[in-house]
């Protein structure tokens, strides 16, 4: 053996044996995909592979579903259940309608007849019920179906509250305005009439200012809305009451004059009209023949004061007293 073979089978044993003589080093495998997803997540490999499972699952499905519903294929089957409905007698045979008082009946039944022979599985009752609160009367309508052949129809009305006086016709109307048509308002003459363009707009506002005098709302007879601003009252009796400009100036002086009403018993008395639109002035109109026969405006109260301070002397004993008793009323 010559010197170069002795030296390569040297290195050959010193590599060897540096590597029997240490640790052993490994070659370390590559984590797979799931494996290092599943470190990731706060649950284990296993239930990764079952959420996995049942996303796929989803997905297939709702791909079936959609290759289906491009066939047709649940209309179909949608379709044959509601003839198989129909042939077992589940089907609109009768129509049954509650909850009206005042409005006709018709036009309900004129939109509730169109599902008469409909199978009561395949009822529309999303539509019918929209259909139906188009009718200027219903406030709120409820439809469902009564096993094993009626289709019933739940009716709210609106509440007349007021007769609304434009451009010489009358209209029913409710608090919120809604014209209610189908009943002669003169079968209501017990509803106080409203006048002036957009006063039924209004009528909320007059309910709530008559609720400030609670023991005038049985004698009014109507309000006419002046200049889209402020009211005038008409009393049963005949007086006509302005009101100021403004929601609370408008109640303090129908409180006041409800106050002075209760003392001295204005209305009733043959006065025209009360102006109560200046809030330190209340002014009196009296008919003609009892103010110097004109129907000249009496001042019953001066600016701050109260006192009466009349342009000129009450035509006969009757109109003092009357002018007296606002005097009263105002001061007190």
């Amino acid at each position: 053996m010559n010197t170069a073979t002795i030296r390569r089978n040297s290195g050959r044993g010193t590599r060897g044996g540096g590597i029997s003589g240490g640790a052993v080093k490994r070659p370390s495998k590559r984590k797979g995909l799931m494996a290092r997803l599943a470190e990731t997540l706060p649950f284990d490999e296993n239930q990764l592979h079952k959420l996995t499972t049942w996303v796929l699952g989803l997905v297939l499905v709702a791909m079936l579903w959609l290759a289906a519903a491009f066939m047709g294929i649940p209309a179909m089957i949608w379709s044959e259940a509601s003839d198989i409905a129909k042939h077992a007698g589940l089907q609109v045979a009768k129509v049954e309608v509650h909850g009206t008082e005042h409005m006709d009946e018709l036009p309900v039944y004129n939109q509730a007849i169109k599902q008469v022979d409909h199978s009561m599985i395949d009822l529309d009752l999303v539509g019918l019920r929209a259909e139906i609160m188009k009718l200027g009367w219903v406030e709120d309508a409820r439809v469902s179906r009564r096993l094993p052949d009626t289709l019933v129809v739940d009716i709210v009305e609106r509440r007349p509250v007021a007769i609304w006086q434009h451009e010489g016709k009358l209209s029913l109307i409710d608090a919120k305005g809604v014209m209610l048509n189908g009943v002669e308002p003169r079968s209501m003459s017990h509803l106080p009439l409203v006048v002036g363009p957009d006063a039924n707009h209004q009528t909320a506002a007059l309910g709530k200012l008559m609720e400030a005098a609670p023991a005038l709302k049985p004698m009014l007879a109507g309000a006419t809305w002046v200049g889209n601003r402020r009211w005038d009252l008409q009393f049963q009796s005949g007086e006509t009451l302005a009101l100021p400009e403004g929601d609370a100036e408008a109640a303090a002086a129908l409180v006041n004059f409800a106050r002075m009403d209760g003392v001295d018993r204005l209305l009733g008395r043959g006065i025209v009209r009360f102006d109560m639109r200046d809030p330190e002035r209340f002014v009196l109109r009296l008919p003609p023949g009892r103010s110097g026969g004109d129907g000249a405006a009496v001042p019953a109260a001066a600016q701050g004061t109260g006192a009466l301070q009349p342009e000129q002397p009450a035509a006969d004993p009757a109109a003092d007293k009357t002018a007296q008793l606002a005097k009263r009323g105002t001061q007190g």
